[in-house]
């Protein structure tokens, strides 16, 4: 836990020259202000103002100004800017003038989420697994979409370019503080993918981001374009953000069953694009609201596992996902199944890529399309309850 005077400490002996103040807009795109180190004291104090106006989804009615508030608790170096006059970020609070939070802080309700599940005596670990592809970049730094690589799932160099990106990727995140769990070539081609080590629902929404940048900035370094849309190349796999969730010991067959329950509602929050539609139901990607121990043709899978790393799989959502919503939707989905003990529904436990009609007709299916999940989201009481409606009108538009 660390305080202002730590942070000033901190700043003094690693040669601190600028700090970057982090912040998402609705959509899960990283902003940030930067400001120098005599400044630290007034951003702390009274917070560093932005312009609501500008940002995506945070105009504030006739009112433009918002405050950052920078938590210190998530300072870290940013390892590819210089060593000499270093750079830090920290993510901060939003608050309106007043001192109160914006309802548009998405960070602010994944933590009323997780307060929320710890009155009820519920407390949740997220992992990460994120796809991303790399594509040559040309002379201007723009992406040509001709893969890197054409390796395939799991090979190994020479076939497998990626494999010195993925380690510098990895290197860096340890750097600062994000602890990779196991990195790897994915099926299409110059596709790749990165998990990490489970962690409380904040720290892994917050280093879910940092990834993002992380990978973009050692792409961008290597002369490459990294990409994390849904389905970049319309004959390869396409992206996935595969989130691994658990609960207390004895709650996790209520909480699939709560979050399979609610799924289609929250899918717009999940799958945020016309290309997220595209990528579900085709080469792995899931497309019925089903479960399966070990079957990853499934929307929610239970991976073989032991002691601490039994966990559930949602397989649906892609990488252009806010992570701060939807672990948020996914809490309150599971908790919904934990309190009223809904009975985990009968494991369908075969390929559904080779299911005959018979079976696939009696079960239920992902939205379709992005304008289907939006209606669906719009007449949700359950979305009303949880989400504020500025933030559910920013989805809508």
């Amino acid at each position: 836990m660390y305080d202002f005077d730590t942070i000033i400490q901190f700043v003094k002996e690693e040669d601190v020259k600028f700090i970057r103040l982090a912040f998402v807009d609705v959509f899960g795109k990283q902003k940030n202000v930067s400001i120098m180190p005599h400044e630290l004291e007034r951003a702390f104090k009274y917070g560093v103002s932005i312009d609501s106006f500008a940002i995506e989804g945070f105009k504030n009615g006739y009112k433009s100004d918002l405050f950052l508030i920078p938590n210190p608790d998530t300072i870290v170096i940013l390892p590819w800017r210089p060593r000499e006059g270093r750079v830090i970020r920290m993510f901060c609070d939003i608050k309106n003038p007043d001192g109160t939070d914006f309802i548009c802080d998405t960070r602010k309700l994944l933590e009323n989420a997780i307060s929320y599940a710890k009155e009820k005596g519920v407390e949740f670990n997220f992992g990460s697994e994120i796809e991303f592809y790399l594509f040559k970049a040309d002379e201007d730094g723009n992406s040509t979409n001709i893969p890197y690589d054409k390796a395939g799932y799991m090979d190994i160099a020479p076939d497998d370019k990626g494999e010195n990106i993925r380690r510098e990727i990895c290197l860096m995140l340890e750097e600062m503080g994000i602890l990779p769990q196991s990195s790897h070539h994915e099926e299409g081609w110059g596709q790749n993918e990165i998990s990490f080590r489970y962690s409380d629902p904040l720290n892994a929404a917050d280093m879910a981001i940092t990834f993002k940048t992380v990978v973009k900035m050692v792409a961008l370094r290597n002369g490459l374009v990294a990409s994390f849309d849904p389905k970049p190349i319309i004959d390869k796999p396409g992206n996935g953000y595969h989130i691994n969730f658990s609960v207390n010991d004895g709650l996790l067959d209520y909480a699939i069953e709560g979050v399979l329950t609610h799924i289609k509602e929250i899918t717009a929050f999940l799958n945020i694009s016309d290309n997220s539609y595209e990528r579900l139901g085709r080469l792995m990607a899931p497309k019925y609201i089903s479960w399966s121990k070990e079957n990853r043709s499934e929307l929610i899978r239970v991976p073989a596992a032991r002691d601490n790393f039994i966990r559930a799989e949602l397989r649906s959502p892609d990488p252009l996902i806010n992570p701060y919503i939807a672990f948020s939707l996914i809490i309150y989905s599971a908790l919904d199944g934990i309190e009223n003990k809904l009975n985990l529904r009968n494991s369908i436990d075969m390929d559904l890529y080779n299911a005959d009609d018979l079976i696939l007709s009696k079960l239920d299916q992902l939205p379709k399309d992005l304008k289907e999940a939006k209606e669906i989201a719009k007449k949700s009481s359950f979305i009303a309850k949880y989400i504020p409606k500025e933030i559910l009108d920013s989805y809508l538009k």
